[in-house]
């Protein structure tokens, strides 16, 4: 449904699909077929803190790195008084295993990107976080525009999606968001070692 819609005005233009997550890459692998472009991957990773049950960090094999949204400033001050060591030392353990995972070929260098419409994919967003860390992840890249499309999405991370993006193709707000998962009958997502070798096989070709 993305990729048809999508296809309407963007067919035949320099578009480059950019999955924000495995799930993005599922979702995203139809609209590149459908477009006839690349898909790429951004190979990320969350930070966590002990007893914490969200992420309060995320960061991408190239060292992009971004804080979680959800919590505020003073929430993110009190949290790395204590912890600034422990997220440097992940932020250096992450690098090294997301780039250990790309050792035998991967995703797309991003400098291959400038001069594309990219197409920002995901299965569903639970707020901006994903968002910013894409966005982050872009900013070498001299785009020409921003696209999302997001399966499922709360209003927060359209929020964020109408401030950094260009335009937006999403099939569903939801306003309590749950959880990804919950919203889908079947998951048949591969695991991420094999979602990487086939976008691996997809830059390949393309290049």
């Amino acid at each position: 449904m993305l990729a048809a819609q999508i296809a309407v005005k963007h067919k035949g233009e320099k578009c480059a699909v950019v999955a924000m997550d495995d799930g993005g890459a599922v979702i995203g692998a139809q609209i590149a077929k459908e477009l006839q472009c690349v898909l790429t991957l951004i190979n990320s990773a969350e930070i966590k803190l002990p007893l914490e049950p969200n992420a309060v960090a995320g960061i991408t094999s190239e060292g992009t790195f971004t804080y979680n949204d959800s919590y505020s400033q003073g929430e993110l001050y009190e949290m790395l008084i204590e912890n600034r060591g422990f997220v440097e030392q992940e932020k250096i353990r992450q690098m090294h295993e997301l780039n250990h995972l790309l050792s035998g070929g991967g995703t797309i260098k991003r400098e291959l990107l400038n001069d594309h419409n990219i197409i920002l994919t995901s299965d569903g967003l639970k707020s901006g976080f994903e968002i910013d860390l894409a966005y982050e992840y872009l900013k070498p890249v001299l785009v020409k525009k921003v696209i999302f499309a997001i399966a499922l999405s709360n209003v927060t991370a359209v929020d964020r999606m109408h401030v950094l993006g260009d335009e937006i193709y999403c099939l569903d707000v939801i306003d309590e968001y749950m959880y990804t998962d919950h919203y889908y009958d079947k998951r048949d997502i591969p695991e991420h070692r094999q979602v990487l070798k086939i976008v691996g096989d997809i830059v390949k070709n393309w290049q």
